[in-house]
């Protein structure tokens, strides 16, 4: 399994310029549609990290149920040799570049 660190140096050459550094969003793009903070995913969950949700928005395999989100696509990017990751009770195979992200982002998030 990817370690967050890895995840980090992906995040940063590709996530950085809407998401910041730190990861808590806050500039505007297209539509005035402002990033989300992405170290509050799981306050906005109840608590929980929901892995499965999170994987799709950065693959963009979700898209279509989104219309008016601008987050790009980035499955091409992220593919690559699969490694297994636990979503929702059951391993499942996911590209390494995208589990990296994955770990990344749930190792970044803040208690309330």
């Amino acid at each position: 399994m990817p370690e967050p660190r890895e995840g980090a140096r992906l995040f940063a050459d590709n996530c950085t310029a809407c998401h910041d550094y730190r990861g808590t969003g806050g500039g505007v793009l297209i539509g005035g549609q402002v990033p989300p903070d992405l170290t509050q995913i799981a306050l906005r969950n109840d608590g929980v990290f929901p892995r499965a949700e999170v994987l799709s928005v950065i693959d963009g395999y979700g898209k279509g149920e989104h219309t008016g989100r601008v987050m790009p696509e980035f499955g091409a990017i992220l593919e690559g040799d699969t490694v297994p990751v636990e979503i929702d009770g059951r391993m499942t195979p996911v590209p390494r570049p995208l589990a990296a992200l994955l770990e990344y982002l749930e190792d970044i998030q803040v208690d309330g």
